[in-house]
């Protein structure tokens, strides 16, 4: 059943050259498959993965579409800043940032947007 088969994350991208120089570029990501001109496959930590494909529906979402667990939200941050990615600030009922990190009992979040519109995070939870 579903609960034994992998799970591959989607993202919509309205130009996928664009979106492959700011994964590789950026967030330091090579396609680890590419299956045709318009759907590439990158594969992160532990078995997981994710599609990019080329659509005109691209970042027309309002809300978290993929994020990567981290253990040091603060170095990540870091590196990424260093690489040009600005993360949001947010303040809305139940969520505000403070210098692009949200904290709740859960853990500590980050976000920023990718070239195509696509909200993407960081997360680290808060254990123990």
């Amino acid at each position: 059943m579903l609960k034994e088969r992998e799970v591959l994350a989607v993202l919509p991208a309205k130009d996928i050259a664009r979106a492959r120089d700011f994964y590789r570029d950026v967030l330091g990501l090579d396609p680890a498959e590419t299956l045709d001109d318009e759907n590439l496959v990158y594969r992160c930590g532990n078995g997981t993965s994710f599609l990019l494909y080329q659509t005109d529906n691209a970042g027309t979402a309002k809300n978290t579409q993929l994020s990567w667990e981290t253990d040091n939200l603060e170095r990540e941050m870091e590196e990424l800043r260093g690489r040009g990615v600005v993360f949001e600030e947010y303040d809305f009922p139940g969520l505000k940032t403070e210098n692009g990190i949200a904290t709740s009992t859960a853990g500590r979040a980050a976000w920023f947007t990718d070239t195509e519109g696509n909200i993407l995070s960081l997360f680290q939870y808060q254990r123990g």
